[in-house]
């Protein structure tokens, strides 16, 4: 079993992946957009790769957990990606699509890169790959007992 970690933006897209025994994410890509069907394509065409079971967006609420104008465009975003999955030809198995709470996680992410001596300019380039690890490793945590079984 694989699980795919997404922290997706207007801009970029972070991805992250689980190892093999379900222990850690590991961040793999920062997908930069271009359109949403060439972006849910290559997240597909990842999926098929690595034959993932799960996708796990990040979804980005307010701090009194209401759902903004960023959670809506995820919801779509992984909406489209998950309809795309479900009729996909090359994926002859079940994917799950789900969310994970992401608040904070950019901010930790930026505060991983800075304590690192990452330039401000690096950290741009790697954010959203951070953001999707912690991501997918919080979701990975709380669910490992479950997936497990």
């Amino acid at each position: 079993m694989k699980i795919l970690g997404l922290d997706v933006g207007d801009k970029s897209v972070g991805i992250a992946l689980t190892d093999d025994l379900l222990l850690t994410a590991q961040g793999r890509d920062t997908l930069f957009r271009t359109t949403q069907k060439e972006d849910i394509e290559k997240i597909i065409q990842l999926v098929v790769e690595e034959h993932v079971d799960i996708v796990v967006a990040g979804m980005p609420k307010n701090m009194n957990g209401t759902i903004g104008p960023q959670g809506e465009k995820t919801e779509l975003f992984m909406k489209a990606l998950n309809k795309k999955l479900t009729y996909s030809k090359r994926i002859p198995w079940d994917v799950k699509v789900d969310f994970w709470d992401e608040r904070l996680t950019t901010k930790a992410a930026r505060m991983t890169l800075i304590e690192g001596n990452v330039r401000r300019e690096n950290r741009k380039k790697v954010i959203d790959k951070i953001a999707a690890v912690y991501i997918l490793q919080g979701y990975l945590d709380r669910h490992r007992e479950n997936l497990k079984g």
